[in-house]
């Protein structure tokens, strides 16, 4: 009889364990040591593609400049009347400039456009360059002393001197050459929320057209090359198949969505984590599911500060590297609503039993 002890266990080498999360350390690209220290976007195309093919990524994206730009902008009449003139390419105005950049630099990092003057110093044009073909030149102490736009084609560039480059940095951090890149924090979110839906598209289909598994009598090559033929054809085409008794056994492979994992609350994870981490609350962008009114006018309220913080940013910009001052005016506010709310809430709370008392007493 076999001698069965406990003490003859055995530790086994668990390799495929889970590692503790961790992240990766980063470090600035400011000024070092050398004289000079270039930076040019090497990520604009993948952050560009990222924004053309992800819809809700678009989608805040546009809503955050809209909301920034929307309302236009507010100046003195000689101001008003230069910025009207500024065309852009032929077709832009002053309004589409700023949207554009602010969308550019939202995508990735950074938003250049060239500064066009006449012979009298005068603005005369704004023109949108592609963020990658720019490159940003800094001295040992950290200042900008030129950029450079290399071409896209040929191998010659051109050299900007830094009054002649209208320049936004998406949240530039210490003392970074460049804006940080928005898409280093959403790319998992993204991804994870794409894949889950390819493969609950994948579930769906096979529960439309599940998979079948034929049991054929006959092992002869050509017999089940010719059935093949045949049953594809047929349900390519849903039609009936018609096959002699006994010599197919047909078995369906189905799945079942009840015995599936159901991916709808680890969608909307995702979907809500995403709108957080990009700071565009989805009841900006027409979502106002399992929204009270309260709730819903407290996230306006928050956004607002966040498009207000964006407005300071660019009106700071245009003043200090185009000479302009203006005023960028907010598409909507809730502020006076809610402070109209609050006053009919004290009026309404004043009428208190104890108050009743109070003036028939006055009365005697």
């Amino acid at each position: 009889m076999t001698d069965l002890r406990i003490d003859s266990a055995a530790e086994g080498a668990f390799t495929s364990q889970i590692d503790d999360y961790s992240v990766e350390a980063a470090t600035t690209s400011g000024a070092g040591e050398s004289k000079e220290s270039s930076w040019q976007n090497a990520y604009w195309s993948e952050d560009y593609g990222y924004y053309l093919k992800i819809p809700e990524f678009k989608r805040a994206i546009d809503t955050k400049a809209l909301w920034t730009v929307g309302g236009g902008f507010e100046a003195d009449e000689p101001t008003t009347l230069l910025l009207m003139n500024i065309k852009g390419n032929g077709k832009d105005s002053f309004n589409s400039i700023l949207k554009n950049m602010i969308k550019c630099k939202t995508i990735s990092m950074d938003s250049f456009a060239e500064i066009i003057r006449d012979e009298n110093d005068v603005l005369i044009n704004l023109k949108p360059l592609d963020p990658s073909s720019v490159v940003i030149v800094q001295n040992e102490k950290g200042r900008i002393i030129r950029y450079e736009q290399r071409s896209k084609t040929k191998k010659d560039k051109r050299e900007f001197e830094p009054h002649e480059i209208f320049h936004l940095s998406h949240e530039r951090v210490a003392d970074e050459i460049h804006g940080t890149r928005i898409i280093s924090s959403l790319k998992w979110l993204i991804d994870a929320r794409n894949e889950a839906m390819v493969d609950w598209r994948r579930v769906l289909h096979r529960c439309v057209d599940p998979l079948w598994i034929f049991h054929l009598d006959t092992d002869d090559t050509t017999e089940v090359g010719a059935f093949k033929t045949k049953m594809d054809s047929a349900r390519a085409n849903g039609e009936n198949m018609y096959i002699p008794k006994g010599t197919v056994e047909p078995e369906l492979i189905s799945t079942s969505i009840n015995a599936t994992l159901n991916p709808i609350a680890w969608l909307e994870q995702l979907n809500d984590r995403f709108f957080q981490a990009v700071n565009v609350p989805q009841i900006i962008i027409g979502n106002a599911k399992e929204f009270t009114d309260a709730s819903g006018k407290i996230v306006y309220l928050s956004y607002e500060q966040s498009v207000k913080d964006e407005q300071l940013y660019i009106e700071e910009q245009v003043l200090g590297q185009l000479n302009m001052e203006i005023k960028l005016t907010f598409p909507a506010t809730l502020q006076t609503d809610l402070i109209s709310s609050r006053e009919k809430d004290s009026k309404l709370a004043a009428a208190q039993p104890n108050d009743m008392i109070e003036e028939m007493e006055g009365w005697k």
